[in-house]
């Protein structure tokens, strides 16, 4: 029977496997642990596993790095919006019109309100 543990190794993570007699430990980093959970996420939802019957993480707000933000449109007049968050790779951000719109208007709504409105309603 197969074995996986997590602890904790200092400010290091480390993960470490059992299968039988063997076994194998991993010591990484805070950002190399995202990346490899995030990686595990994506190829859980390739092969089609829901994740419908776990908890679900908290949302997490990232707060955006790049140092401006590009927007323009792809090849198929898409709106594309470029950016780096945190500590995410820079991406790209495909929107289709009335996605567009409603981010846009949003915003728009959101700038418009007097300060203590938008702390009030924080969750626009």
């Amino acid at each position: 029977m197969a074995g996986i543990s997590v602890t904790l190794e200092g400010d290091n993570i480390q993960i470490a496997f059992q299968k039988d007699e063997q076994s194998t430990a991993v010591v990484m980093d805070p950002h190399a642990a995202r990346s490899l959970v995030k990686a595990l996420s994506q190829l859980l939802i390739a092969i089609g596993e829901s994740s419908e019957d776990q908890e679900e993480a908290p949302e997490e707000l990232v707060e955006v790095t790049s140092s401006t933000i590009d927007v323009g449109t792809d090849e198929h007049g898409f709106a594309v919006v470029g950016l780096q968050a945190g500590m995410m790779p820079p991406f790209l951000l495909r929107l289709k019109d009335d996605e567009a719109r409603h981010i846009a208007n949003s915003l728009l709504e959101i700038l418009n309100s007097p300060r203590d409105v938008r702390i009030s309603h924080g969750d626009h």
